[in-house]
């Protein structure tokens, strides 16, 4: 005769899932997550040189500065641009700065702060500081001298390649400033002369 065996019957037990009812117990939640991603930014910002008990001290100061950025937010980029330098300054929503790089941080030349080239590499610049934060897009203020019907020759090639490294350019807007009449332009009656 042949023996069967008979297995037991396993019970697969469901992990019980939490309904909220109540908008406390949502925004509670809510905060511990966000919680949970200020300390992993954390980990990777705070240096490795700092003792272990400087590190539990300073972890509500590094905490109170840090802004909490989600995934794939936003941020606004306020490009002014002269013919003499080229300034370019990452704020959050709120207007809290994010990162800020001159022509003069990139080049040691005066003769080519305003450059495209040297406009170039402030964007590659503000892309690697901006990347870790998890900002995906951008509102893009182009701002140049007041008076100046056009803004300098680094506006453009900033934005082109901040979209080149992958950001999303969602909208440009010119904040160039324009006197409503104003102080008199210098140059006198006649205009200036060559």
């Amino acid at each position: 005769m042949v023996e069967i065996k008979v297995k037991e019957k396993v019970e697969v037990k469901e992990k019980p899932v939490k309904k909220i009812e109540n908008i406390e117990e949502e925004t509670k939640i809510k905060k511990e997550t966000k919680k949970e991603n200020k300390e992993e930014v954390i980990k990777i910002i705070a240096p490795k040189s700092i003792p272990p008990n400087e590190k539990a001290e300073s972890k509500e100061k590094i905490l109170s500065r840090i802004p909490l950025v989600s995934k794939e937010s936003e941020a606004v980029i306020n490009i002014y641009t002269s013919f003499n330098n080229t300034i370019a300054h990452v704020t959050d929503m709120a207007g809290q700065t994010i990162s800020k790089v001159t022509g003069g941080m990139v080049t040691k030349h005066n003769r080519l702060k305003a450059n495209p080239t040297i406009a170039m590499f402030i964007a590659k610049r503000i892309a690697e500081e901006v990347k870790d934060l998890g900002i995906k897009s951008f509102y893009v203020r182009i701002r140049a001298k007041t008076r100046n019907p056009a803004p300098g020759p680094g506006a453009n090639t900033i934005v082109k390649s901040l979209t080149r490294e992958g950001f999303k350019i969602l909208n440009i807007l010119d904040m160039t400033r324009l006197p409503r009449g104003g102080p008199k332009k210098k140059g006198g009656r006649r205009g200036r002369r060559p």
